[in-house]
């Protein structure tokens, strides 16, 4: 008995350590405006078809799916009954309002690909625990509403041509979003380390701007995460 008293004095204390954590941007859910309103809106028409197995969640990378990535999104995803239901510029805690928004309203996807928080990441923005607190927040809203889906969180990618402050604190909130793998129904993946170059540069020909993909990109991506979505959709 005495080590589950000491397991269940830790919890206790770990879990209130957590209520009492102030709150911040990361978590707070907020709109946008503009024609982030109206991308937003489409998304909602778009689930009331219904016929969704797999939706990728994100901002302007998982966006550019329908972009630079548009021929590989066909190749790999258009026969999956697949949604893309990212916004350039989004932050976790714009993620967070569309989720309760209307966005994963009355559909059961099999499967949900997450990567979101780089926005959070500049200067002045949020710092690496908020970040780590904002994602979670994320999965936790997922896991919630839609109880029975699959999570594929992925690493946030790496930005910037060459290795930098940016990047190391995007490695260190990587470094404990893995831990989230670790909760049912959620798969963490990393694959940020397969558009980085031997030497740790990033080359033009996979981010042009050292943060979004080109096509080449987008393909290192569906390859990266392709073995492991099939197995959780079932395939």
């Amino acid at each position: 008995m005495k080590p589950l008293t000491l397991s269940l004095s830790f919890f206790m204390a770990f879990s209130s350590q957590a209520a009492d954590k102030p709150a911040h941007s990361a978590v707070s859910p907020e709109p946008r405006g503009g024609g982030w309103m109206k991308r937003y809106e489409s998304f909602n028409q778009r689930v009331t078809k219904g016929n969704v197995d797999l939706i990728f969640i994100g901002d302007s990378i998982t966006h550019g799916w329908e972009g630079r990535g548009k021929d590989v999104w066909a190749k790999y995803y258009a026969k999956r009954n697949a949604v893309n239901l990212g916004i350039g510029g989004d932050r976790t805690q714009h993620v967070l309002w569309r989720l309760d928004n209307g966005n994963i309203k009355n559909i059961s996807p099999k499967l949900a690909v997450v990567m979101i928080g780089t926005n959070n990441s500049g200067d002045g923005r949020n710092t690496a625990e908020e970040m780590i607190d904002g994602v979670t927040a994320v999965i936790d809203k997922l896991r919630a509403k839609l109880p029975k889906m699959e999570i594929l969180l992925l690493d946030i990618f790496p930005r910037g041509q060459r290795i930098n402050a940016q990047r190391g604190k995007i490695l260190q909130v990587n470094q404990v979003l893995s831990r989230l793998g670790h909760q049912p129904h959620v798969h963490f993946l990393r694959i940020g380390q397969n558009f980085v170059s031997p030497d740790g540069s990033i080359a033009k020909d996979i981010m042009p701007d050292f943060l979004h993909l080109t096509p080449k990109g987008y393909e290192i991506w569906a390859k990266s995460i392709e073995p492991t979505l099939a197995k959780l959709m079932g395939e």
